[in-house]
């Protein structure tokens, strides 16, 4: 492999002739090996476009000359085109406050735009990482802009397919609104329902916490960029902020706003905590739906057995003809998951000191995360799991006549205590309420099937 060499403020780095990276970023790489996962491609595209929007407000303001800002933003388009990804080479979680990665974009977009002007890579007399890409710029409002960036491209998708999941359990809930079941409490029986009207409750419950994601993210839309260190806006010339978050907003398509107290922006990070917050508690809601199925599916013949769940493969490598919910269990696993990261962005927004929030690399892929997850699982669980749910009128009917929690329906003619009677009664003899209640004349054949149908 041939080298070439670059100098940082640390001294010369020995660099791979055909890397774009340069010399932070070398010494970056071989610090931290953490997860394995490189930086997610939203937070890249995110940063690029911050490093774009930032080279045409330093130009409006005169502060950077046109040779050199053209062709940083000819090289930030080379990547937004998908090319270079391969050079964003530091680990997804890496140095406090993401300057790492920072360094990374920076030296990138650097050696590209260097070649766009007929220069070597590392000629950085000509165009520098730190003075023209990173210029009236800090690690410090850079990453938690593109936090908030990278936050909403990905939630932006999300919202469409978790509106597909509530349609999905209304669907459900109007094809089994004739379908009359035992409800139950602390996992007992109680009055009956109809098995329509828990699908929408779980669809009422799903549309609650998709409303509280779409209220969190409103927050993402006020940014810092234009802050700098300590959110004073050190190093900014006159007009800089209102010019980049423009840029920022226009090549994003977001409606991306001046956060009011930069310094709040820098030291705060209530906004990412206020989404991955909303993001557990439709974790909460999703895993509660699926222990229901996987509850009411179980059996087929030892326990509930109330619906049918599709069979997406084989449900185990040694009984044959097995059928598990095994999407449903995913799920669980996915929900599990995202509750968990949403604890470590909880310990991390609350672990900044003073002028700045150090742990935002662990934040962002942990936020950025949780929505793959559900872009990606919440379609299919939808489609091949939700929408195959088929009722057992039988079993449901059955429940419901063989209960003597029913006999709660005639407490009002009978009374608490005749009713707790024929309930013991019932559970030692194996007789319906039904006929108890017939046999005994408390009540006619016509009285009881008009109060329990």
């Amino acid at each position: 492999m041939k080298f070439r060499t670059d100098k940082d403020s640390l001294g010369e780095v020995q660099i791979p002739v055909d890397a774009y990276y340069g010399a932070f970023t070398a010494r970056a790489i071989k610090q931290y090996h953490v997860s394995g996962h490189r930086s997610h491609p939203y937070l890249i595209m995110a940063f690029v476009m911050i490093k774009r929007s930032a080279a045409i407000a330093n130009m409006k303001t005169k502060s950077l000359d046109k040779k050199r800002g053209n062709a940083i933003i000819r090289a930030c388009d080379k990547i937004l085109s998908g090319k270079y990804l391969d050079q964003f080479v530091v680990e997804a979680i890496n140095s406090g406050a993401g300057t790492a990665f920072n360094m990374n974009t920076n030296e990138v977009i650097a050696n590209i735009a260097l070649e766009i002007l007929g220069k070597r890579k590392g000629n950085y007399e000509e165009l520098h990482p730190n003075d023209h890409v990173n210029m009236s710029q800090s690690s410090n409002d850079t990453f938690p802009t593109a936090m908030h960036v990278s936050i909403l491209f990905n939630v932006n998708q999300v919202i469409p397919i978790i509106d597909d999941l509530i349609k999905a359990l209304l669907r459900k809930a109007k094809e089994f609104s004739s379908y009359q079941k035992i409800g139950r409490t602390h996992l007992m029986d109680a009055l009956p329902v109809s098995l329509g009207s828990e699908f929408a409750a779980y669809a009422t419950a799903i549309s609650k916490t998709r409303d509280a994601i779409v209220e969190a993210k409103k927050e993402l839309e006020y940014v810092a960029l234009g802050g700098t260190a300590v959110g004073s806006g050190a190093n900014t010339p006159k007009g800089y902020r209102v010019a980049a978050i423009t840029e920022l907003a226009k090549i994003s398509k977001l409606p991306l706003k001046p956060q009011a107290d930069m310094q709040f922006g820098l030291q705060s990070k209530f906004a990412v905590a206020k989404v991955s917050s909303a993001l557990r508690n439709l974790a909460l809601e999703l895993g509660r739906i699926s222990n229901d199925i996987r509850l009411m599916a179980s059996g087929p013949v030892a326990g509930l057995s109330e619906i049918g769940i599709p069979a997406v493969h084989a449900g185990s490598s040694i009984m044959p003809g097995k059928v598990n919910p095994s999407l449903a269990e995913c799920m669980n696993m996915v929900c599990f998951d995202i509750i968990g990261k949403d604890t470590t962005v909880a310990l991390a927004a609350q672990a900044g000191q003073f002028e700045l929030n150090v742990m935002l690399p662990v934040m962002v892929k942990a936020v950025l995360d949780s929505l793959d997850m559900l872009r990606n699982f919440v379609p299919i669980y939808s489609r091949n799991l939700i929408e195959g749910l088929t009722a057992n009128k039988g079993k449901l009917r059955q429940y419901i006549e063989n209960s003597p929690v029913i006999v709660t329906l005639l407490a009002p003619k009978l009374g608490y205590q005749v009713s707790a009677d024929l309930y013991k009664e019932s559970l030692k003899t194996g007789k319906t309420i039904r006929q108890l209640v017939i046999s005994k004349e408390l009540l006619s054949e016509k009285e009881v099937s008009a109060l329990l149908g």
